[in-house]
């Protein structure tokens, strides 16, 4: 007999089970596809991390190096398994040019080193994660330039400089363990040993990667320290493992963080649609359920019928949302699969997911237990003669006769909504879901493409940006620059900033590296979470990942070393910063010219001068230092992660206008239920249907205004604190978004106004058919 009730139950609410059913399998879905993305993205890391046997410690060095004292170093050391010399030839982008575009790279910010195969560790892996071999005239690029640069297998790089000229053949795209991310402003070309032999003798600088694998990578901070204490080559800067495997799971990790707060905020949702169909199902059933009740179905067989009926559909959609994840998660983890190289699923894979989606099924059977409470309230003599569960009593302080500035129909419609806000609490929950699940995507992805992003990547603002790094006669060429701009009218204010590499006394007493930005940093400003820019020489500042790993706060005070001489300096600001690992620090002190790392300019330019054109000019005279405007700066760093996001964020828009109708679509049905003997009476007292139309419209407009308001609140209140929490792992604990006015503030709310509006009049066609001969029948 419950078989026989649930499939006639099943035929006759087909909308609400489908409805029911869609919510259910998009919250399994969700859950299921963002949980396999980690997992994908960490056994994706590990593999590559395997496959390339990526080094625990390098130390990337300029100059001149003595290859025997390294080499017998690290034979005496006992924490050191193996050690290579990497030679990377440096080369200019205004030296080499890819089919298919028109100029140079001369505008990248990526700084391009050609390399051979490596004998030992460190392999770059082909598409398959194999360690790449390339013939001579051959060459493997990374695969940021598939995107970035759209460059194919069959095309030309040709390397040229002066009269020399030499073509490769791109043979294929590779992994780098060390530099695949875009925020890595490096990246390794590989051609063929003879080949890169024939480049260094006629172009380019030879920069060296120290690199050493350990017994245990639980002894990496004191192989660290030993090495920096060693006073070995360290002309350049030091990267370690755990920064390799941060840096390469960002750009997914963010995208995966965005997926799982939608999925997180739709089983919210599906909860609220589970309450909506149960109590419109109880609703139409109210006066069956009185029936059963009266001869003789206990309380535990009633429940019984619905318990079956909803654990069946949870279930079913739970299976069915885990399936389409896996689908999904091809889509989803593109990217991962294009940097990272694909490895078969594991058990754990299917294990993660499985549990999500049953994850998922648990809460929504539990949620329907504790709902169908409500039958242990319903009277069999009431629900008979009743046939409905009854109208909530209205407010008697709003008066029809105290109205003067709204219409009848609007103010009825308010009426009823402040005097039943109960009934009404739940779509305005998921009003406000959907107002927040589309605001802080699109808000986030706002605050990417912002040029103000810039100043998180510890940079303050300016027209353009001028890098010089370890090249001959660097010192020379920087003060020729800074001459150049001192004498340009075109330049109206400009700051030149020294990175040096100092050491510097951990909360454990022992010596580390510490790269040091000094310079005058009231010029072009950061925005500090604590205190403020370094005044005087007896003050630093810290990025916010080095304040908290040295343990030192504003008015702290901490113990650098420049070559022999000592200084305690006091802690005058805390900034954020993700480059370089996001641990950086700024100081007003003289620069160390035996440590410098690099050299940065910044500058703004005259309204009325045309900035590429400016860049083009630069470029020239400052060869080979880098020349970029701050936004293509920006776009060539994080382009990758803004193409990612773009997408997910319209595919989170239009699930939430979906949720919205199907919502506002099941509401409306459950309260023409509970209403008919109100339309009825109003109908026949002379209110037409385009009155009652007028007065459901108001109820769900003024609904949806106070979901967009609070929703827009809470996305700017507590989506910057999720955001800035995801970010925090990288040095940027304190995001404010970067709002677009028109966008979050007009377009997203009013398509939301739209389809609410839409769907509450194609939900109301049926006003129209009821009256009181039809109540006077039931």
């Amino acid at each position: 007999m419950v078989l026989r009730i649930l499939k006639k139950d099943l035929r006759r609410n087909r909308l609400i089970t489908s409805v029911l059913f869609l919510f259910i399998l998009l919250s399994a879905l969700l859950a299921a596809a963002g949980s396999g993305l980690i997992i994908t993205l960490v056994e994706s890391l590990d593999s590559l991390f395997v496959q390339s046997k990526a080094p625990h410690f390098v130390q990337m060095h300029a100059g001149e190096i003595e290859k025997e004292m390294i080499t017998e170093w690290a034979r005496a050391h006992p924490l050191v398994r193996s050690h290579q010399i990497v030679e990377m030839l440096n080369i200019d982008g205004s030296s080499i040019r890819l089919s298919g575009k028109s100029g140079s790279e001369e505008h990248t910010v990526m700084d391009i080193g050609f390399v051979s195969q490596n004998e030992d560790f460190d392999f770059l892996l082909d598409s398959k994660n194999e360690i790449m071999r390339v013939s001579p005239g051959e060459i493997a690029l990374p695969v940021y330039y598939i995107r970035q640069a759209g460059a194919k297998i069959g095309d030309k790089v040709t390397v040229a400089h002066g009269g020399y000229e030499k073509p490769f053949t791109i043979k294929g795209f590779l992994r780098d363990p060390l530099m695949n991310p875009s925020i890595v402003h490096s990246k390794r070309f590989l051609v063929h040993e003879d080949d890169l032999k024939t480049l260094r003798r006629s172009i380019g600088e030879t920069e060296y990667l120290i690199e050493f694998l350990l017994y245990d990578l639980e002894d990496l901070d004191l192989f660290a320290a030993d090495y920096q204490s060693a006073n070995m080559p360290a002309k350049g800067p030091a990267v370690d493992y755990n920064l390799f495997k941060v840096l390469n799971g960002l750009t997914d990790g963010i995208v995966a963080a965005v997926i799982i707060l939608a999925g997180l905020l739709l089983i919210g949702i599906s909860l609220l649609c589970l309450r909506f169909t149960l109590l419109s199902t109880i609703e139409e059933d109210y006066r069956e359920i009185g029936v059963m009740k009266a001869i003789g179905f206990g309380k535990r067989d009633i429940r019984k019928v619905y318990m079956i009926k909803y654990t069946f559909i949870a279930g079913l959609a739970a299976l069915s949302g885990y399936g389409l994840s896996l689908f999904l998660g091809r889509f989803l983890s593109g990217n991962i699969l294009l940097n990272l190289g694909e490895t078969p699923k594991t058990l754990s894979h299917y294990l993660v997911t499985l549990l999500t989606a049953a994850f998922i099924f648990a809460i929504v059977v539990l949620s329907c237990r504790l709902i169908l409470r409500r039958f242990n309230k319903i009277s069999a003599a009431e629900a008979i003669r009743a046939g409905t569960a009854g109208n909530d009593a209205g407010i008697k302080f709003l008066s029809l006769s105290g109205s003067r500035l709204i219409g009848v129909n609007i103010f009825l419609g308010i009426k009823d909504l402040v005097g039943r806000f109960k009934n009404y609490s739940l779509v305005f929950l998921v009003f406000f879901a959907a107002v927040f699940i589309i605001i802080v995507p699109v808000n986030f992805l706002g605050t990417l493409k912002s040029p103000d992003f810039i100043t998180y990547m510890g940079i303050g603002r300016s027209d353009i940006r001028i890098d010089l790094r370890q090249t001959e006669n660097m010192r020379e060429r920087f003060g020729d620059i800074l001459a150049y701009i001192k004498s340009d009218t075109d330049v109206p204010r400009f700051a030149p900033f020294v990175t040096c590499r100092y050491k510097v006394e951990n909360s454990d007493g022992i010596l580390e590296d510490i790269s040091v930005e000094t310079g005058d940093f009231s010029v072009f400003p950061l925005e500090y979470l604590k205190g403020n820019a370094p005044l005087r020489d007896n003050e630093i500042a810290l990025s916010y990942l080095n304040a908290r790993d040295l343990e030192k706060n504003i008015g702290g005070t901490l113990r650098l070393i420049a070559g022999d001489r000592e200084r305690e300096l006091t802690v005058s600001g805390i900034y954020q910063d993700i480059t370089n690992g996001g641990r950086t620090a700024k100081a007003v002190l003289p620069p160390d010219d035996d440590t410098v790392l690099w050299y940065v300019v910044g500058l703004d330019l005259k309204p009325d001068i045309g900035i590429q054109e400016k860049i083009d000019e630069y470029s020239r005279e400052f060869h080979p230092a880098k020349v970029t405007h701050i936004e293509s700066y920006l776009h060539q760093t994080l382009g990758n992660t803004i193409e990612q996001l773009t997408v997910i964020t319209l595919v989170i828009i239009l699930v939430a206008l979906l949720i919205s109708v199907l919502i506002t679509s099941l509401f409306l049905k459950m309260l023409l239920s509970k209403d008919r003997a109100q339309i009825a009476i109003m109908k026949s007292i002379g209110f037409s249907s385009r009155d009652i139309r007028v007065q459901y419209i108001t109820r769900m407009l003024v609904l949806l205004g106070a979901g967009i308001l609070l929703g827009t609140v809470f996305s700017n209140t507590l989506g910057q604190v999720f955001v800035s929490g995801i970010l925090s792992f990288l040095g940027a604990s304190q995001i404010r978004f970067v709002i677009n006015p028109v966008t979050a503030y007009l377009l997203c709310p009013l398509a939301l106004v739209v389809v609410v509006t839409a769907t509450t009049l194609a939900g109301m066609l049926s006003v129209k058919n009821s009256g009181i001969a039809e109540l006077n029948m039931e």
